[in-house]
């Protein structure tokens, strides 16, 4: 049974109460369900985008106390925050790994803006920091520059790739821009083993692309109030741990499992969670 990475992302964007305790509590039953990683945006009470890592920080200690799951912490995220401000989420100890935004896209109204010395700078202090990156692609010139980047700096192998579509201004969530996307990973990165990549749709309001991910071969999945709140179609999710309960089914239709905290941290070369 091939063991897939299942991130929860459990914080809505356009969420103005931020509460660690309760978003502790939807972790923890999106664990038992089969969540391995959480992605999480460092966040100020009021739901913004904040360089103030505090409030994120009582947030993981109470995930943390409650279960193993590995922690993803973002470096992105529309705003006005400069890249060194973004890049706060790098330094903590509890933090596992950080998301990698390798380019600009239009997002919907918004343009989500990554100009690559930027990027180069979260790079290094990633990687400076022993952080594990999860790459962020919106469009396929992206790949040349992951591809770019990983010539300069030697990314751990395997590298992983989170391949995101349906935000309004990038790649639909159609099954030829999968195949496209997935094609060209493949001929940047040709060696066996050298990356895993996930599927992550925006706007989702359905399964079906989820399944022809696993079809394609998908490593990871994120699934969450981030992305969608869609438990089937026309049905909303009342928590993220619905969401990750229908996801585990539709895992074990496709003769997949999810893969456990500590078998995530062994894929991606993280040191195991002590205590």
């Amino acid at each position: 049974m091939k063991k897939i990475i299942v991130s929860v992302a459990p914080v809505a964007a356009t969420d103005t109460h931020i509460d660690p305790a309760a978003i502790a509590q939807d972790v923890l039953e999106c664990y038992h369900n089969g969540a391995g990683m959480v992605h999480l945006h460092c966040r100020d009470s009021g739901g913004q985008l904040t360089p103030d890592v505090s409030l994120l920080a009582e947030t993981v200690a109470r995930i943390r106390a409650l279960c193993p799951i590995v922690v993803e912490i973002s470096t992105g995220g529309v705003s006005n925050l400069t890249i060194q401000q973004r890049c706060q989420p790098c330094y903590p100890s509890w933090v596992e790994c950080n998301s990698l935004n390798v380019g600009s896209v239009n997002l919907g109204e918004a343009v989500y803006q990554n100009p690559i010395r930027d990027v180069r700078y979260c790079v290094e202090q990633i990687m400076a920091n022993r952080k594990i990156p999860e790459i962020e692609v919106f469009e396929l010139g992206m790949l040349e520059t992951a591809r770019r980047l990983d010539e300069q700096f030697h990314f751990i192998r395997p590298i992983l790739f989170a391949l995101v579509f349906g935000h309004e201004g990038e790649m639909p969530a159609t099954r030829p821009a999968l195949r496209h996307m997935v094609e060209a990973l493949r001929e940047a990165f040709p060696t066996p083993g050298e990356v895993l990549w996930g599927y992550t749709q925006a706007h989702r309001q359905d399964w079906e692309m989820v399944k022809v991910a696993l079809d394609a071969g998908a490593d990871s999945l994120r699934i969450g109030f981030e992305d969608s709140d869609c438990l089937r179609p026309g049905v909303k999710a009342k928590n993220n741990a619905a969401m990750i309960a229908e996801l585990a089914g539709i895992l074990k239709e496709k003769n997949c499992c999810p893969a456990t905290p500590q078998e995530i941290r062994q894929m991606l070369k993280i040191p195991p969670l002590c205590g």
